[in-house]
Parts: structure tokens; C-alpha cells; sequence
């Protein structure tokens, strides 16, 4: 057997859970608030033989708020792009080519 129950003023929420079971037969209940402001309750059988069974009520009138008006959103503003000047190019002075190398000097004897 368990049984819980959460009401919460803040947000809303309620809703709760209980159900027994002799191994055989399992029955209970849970209830929750529907956002239309009613309160769905489902009792609930559930064996072997007859499989499971519900009963399903409701508590409270269904309240649904008037629509809110929308209203179009401004026409957005677009700024012109940036304009920006070329990066600068440098030139490199030039240069006698350095090699990595020697070419190899051959002596006569």
C-alpha cells in the first residue's frame, strides 16, 4: 500500500496517489488539477479476471480566459551595414635569399 498528496498554493499544483494491493486484486486511486481549474479524480480496479477498470470524475467547471488581445509587433529597424576601409598591405624589403644550406667547396691537392 502507498499513498501521497502535493497541494502547492504558488504554483498550482495538486494532485495525490493511493493504492492497495493483497497480491490479487490491486485498487486506488489519483487525482490531479487540470489547467482549465477542475480536479480529474480516477478510482481504479485492477485483477485477473476482469483486467483493469476505471472510473473517471470531475470536479469544478471548466474556466477558460479570455483571449488576450495581440497586438502586431513594430516593423523592425535595420541600420545600414558598416563600411570599412581594406586592411593595408605591406610589402616586405627585399632581401638577398638566405640558404640553408653550403655548397660544398672541393680543393685540389
Amino acid at each position: 500500500a502507498f499513498d501521497y498528496s502535493v497541494s502547492d498554493y504558488e504554483s498550482g499544483s495538486k494532485f495525490a496517489a493511493n493504492e492497495n494491493s493483497d497480491g490479487k486484486q490491486t485498487s486506488g486511486y489519483y487525482t490531479v488539477a487540470l489547467p482549465d481549474g477542475r480536479v480529474q479524480t480516477v478510482k481504479y480496479t485492477v485483477d485477473d479476471y476482469a483486467g483493469y477498470n476505471a472510473e473517471v470524475t470531475y470536479e469544478g467547471e471548466a474556466q477558460y480566459p479570455e483571449e488576450p488581445e495581440y497586438k502586431a509587433a513594430p516593423a523592425p529597424v535595420y541600420k545600414a551595414a558598416p563600411v570599412y576601409k581594406p586592411a593595408p598591405v605591406y610589402q616586405e624589403p627585399e632581401q638577398e635569399p638566405i640558404y640553408a644550406y653550403r655548397p660544398v667547396q672541393k680543393y685540389s691537392n
